[in-house]
């Protein structure tokens, strides 16, 4: 059976999956490490020793991210292709949420927006709200700038005693703006305010940021579908923030299932284009 495989070399992650001829996913991993060689071969040995076959088995490789850049020339002597990172993400978006046009939103270190229709691809444009400033703000206001410290932190926080709300300043709705809607953020903090609280303030300011970056972008476009991709989709706080932002932004919000390996899976399936 010969194998494609698509990696996306982040700047500490290496994310690689493998696909079947007919396209079918094998399995996913994800290897960090902050070398980008380093993480690139060593995600490559684990997944072939953890799926049972061998580097005679893949036919090619697709690669994409930042770490792209650092490879020259064919791994191991597979063939090796490099894939526009925007282009695999929005590919590997609507694959995965089997949606034919969407926002694909990339929630990575920064935050890119593309708009993908079919096999077609625009960057709309990006935010350095992202993964960065959580963990570099998350040092400052925490003390931590570790990824799960900070989830772990959040889930016992209270953003009453962080952020202001509509009810703090209005006694009934705003037209579309309920009493519980953030009105400013960080603007109610509290002098017994706790490193809980200040963590759950730092997501709740990130995600709501990029939810409404991407349904002003959806305006924009006549589009109706959001599709969330990247490392941050595993915050555990984004659906509940989802759903407070739907009674604002009537807008289909999708995460779908290995949604933080979406841009791996896109150039994975970019050999549909070099067979």
């Amino acid at each position: 059976m010969k194998i494609i495989l698509g990696i996306d070399i982040g700047g500490s992650t290496t994310k690689i999956v493998g696909l079947k001829p007919d396209g079918a996913l094998i399995s996913t991993m994800m290897v960090r490490a902050y070398d980008q060689l380093t993480s690139l071969y060593g995600a490559l040995g684990n997944y072939t020793d953890t799926n049972g076959f061998s580097l005679h088995d893949v036919e090619k490789i697709f690669i994409t991210g930042v770490g792209a850049s650092y490879i020259h020339g064919d791994i191991y002597g597979i063939p090796t292709v490099r894939i526009e990172e925007f282009s695999a993400t929005a590919r590997g978006g609507l694959a995965l949420a089997h949606a034919k046009e969407a926002v694909v939103v990339s929630m990575g270190t920064g935050t890119a927006f593309i708009h993908a229709k079919a096999k077609e691809y625009m960057h709309i444009g990006g935010s350095g709200v992202g993964g960065g400033m959580l963990m570099g703000l998350g040092r400052v206001l925490t003390g931590s700038s570790d990824f799960e410290t900070i989830c772990s932190l959040a889930d016992g926080g209270d953003l009453r005693n962080v952020d202001l709300t509509v009810g703090d300043i209005s006694k009934q709705d705003i037209e579309t703006l309920g009493m519980d809607i953030t009105a400013a953020n960080f603007a109610n903090i509290r002098d017994y305010a706790t490193d809980k609280d200040m963590a759950l303030g730092l997501i709740n300011v990130v995600l709501q940021t990029i939810i409404t970056m991407s349904a002003f972008a959806c305006r924009g476009l006549s589009v109706n579908t959001v599709i969330l991709t990247g490392a941050l989709t595993q915050l555990r706080k984004l659906p509940e923030i989802i759903d407070m932002c739907r009674s604002i932004y009537p807008i289909n919000f999708i995460i779908p299932e290995n949604a933080v390996f979406a841009t791996a899976v896109g150039a994975a399936l970019h050999f549909e284009d070099h067979k």
